[in-house]
Formats: structure tokens, sequence, C-alpha cells
């Protein structure tokens, strides 16, 4: 199977997120400042099954600098 093929293959990333955080909470390691949850998933998989819609809140991670 190609790897573009995948379902949800297009969906942002959520440790690319400026949003994504992770939790010192065991049960629901994983959380979004956006939307204000945490879960015991990838947050961008709670988002889809509960909107059937890819992240709206997605934002890039700014670029790291440069070291010299």
């Amino acid at each position: 199977m190609n790897p573009s093929s995948r379902p949800g293959h297009d969906r942002p990333r959520c440790t690319h997120c400026a949003h994504y955080y992770i939790t010192f909470d065991v049960k629901f390691p994983y959380g979004c400042r956006a939307l204000k949850f945490k879960s015991r998933r990838q947050p961008v998989l709670d988002v889809i099954e509960s909107s059937d819609r890819p992240c709206q809140f997605f934002a890039p991670k700014p670029a790291r600098p440069v070291d010299r």
C-alpha cells in the first residue's frame, strides 16, 4: 500500500503542532492546549472521531534556531 493512500495520511500531526504537549498524567499522557483536553492517544484522533473532520486548530511549531 502506498503511504499516501493510507486513510488519515493528510491529517495534521500533533507532534508538529504548537498546542500539543505531554502531560504528567499517566492515564492521559497527551494534551491539546487549544482544545483544553488530555487524551490517552494523539489528540487529533479524538478530534476526528468526534467531529469527522481534521483538527481546525493546528498551528505549526515555530522553527527552532540553528546552533552555530
